[in-house]
């Protein structure tokens, strides 16, 4: 089961996500970022993944694409702090890759 609460001010949209990112739970999440996100950066996105306790890789491709989309994160746990790591080093790969560099 995964929890999704947004909170939203004038300034900023946070999102905090709570329990499993996986199976059911990553369609629902993506179908509400692609709905409910800031675009144009009209203003900062957070998204709180510090009680997340476990991620499939679809969930894996759903934050690389929040992060592609420039959003903006808060890890606690060991856990969620690798996998942002290591999804922002494929994302810098691929742009360094993309623009010709590696």
């Amino acid at each position: 089961m995964l929890r999704i609460t947004i909170a939203e001010d004038l300034t900023e949209q946070r999102w905090t996500l709570q329990g499993r990112l996986s199976g059911p739970w990553v369609a629902q999440l993506k179908s509400n970022w692609e709905r409910s996100h800031c675009p144009n950066g009209s203003r900062k996105c957070v998204v709180d993944v510090s009680s997340v306790t476990f991620v499939d890789l679809d969930g894996e491709r759903v934050l690389a694409a929040m992060i592609r989309d420039g959003a903006q994160f808060i890890a606690t746990g060991v856990y969620t702090k690798h996998i942002l790591e290591t999804l922002e080093k494929r994302r810098q790969r691929w742009v360094r890759k993309l623009i010709g560099c590696a």
